[in-house]
């Protein structure tokens, strides 16, 4: 499975951009997708994560009623809304993918790992 992750840049605060993870390979074995992020300086983080096929959705807080999760199977694509973007938003991005049949927020649980793209929240 590999990962290509894109859509990042530089935004004020209070814009919004939408990130993509174009999955390619044994999709098949893909159970969950997540984005994670990572800070200068922090540990990388779980921002959220979808049920590739049922397409359940899970949150950390700091995200609720701002970012949205989403996919386009027959596009091999996940995607990560993200609105009214606050300064604190300011990482690398990462997207995941975990063949586990229950979902985790717990980053060493994903299996495949996508490169990551900056996004930068000017105030």
């Amino acid at each position: 499975v590999q990962l290509q992750a894109s859509g990042g840049g530089l935004v004020q605060a209070g814009g919004s951009l939408r990130l993509s993870c174009a999955v390619s390979g044994r999709t098949f074995s893909i159970n969950y997708m997540g984005w994670f992020r990572q800070a200068p300086g922090n540990e990388r983080e779980f921002v959220a994560v979808i049920n590739w096929k049922g397409g359940s959705t899970y949150y950390t807080d700091s995200v609720k009623g701002r970012f949205t999760i989403s996919r386009d199977n027959a596009k091999n694509t996940v995607y990560l809304q993200m609105n009214s973007l606050k300064s604190e938003d300011t990482a690398v991005y990462y997207c995941a993918a975990d063949k586990s049949y229950y979902y985790t927020t717990r980053s060493w649980e994903y299996d495949y790992w996508g490169q990551g793209t900056l996004v930068t929240v000017s105030s």
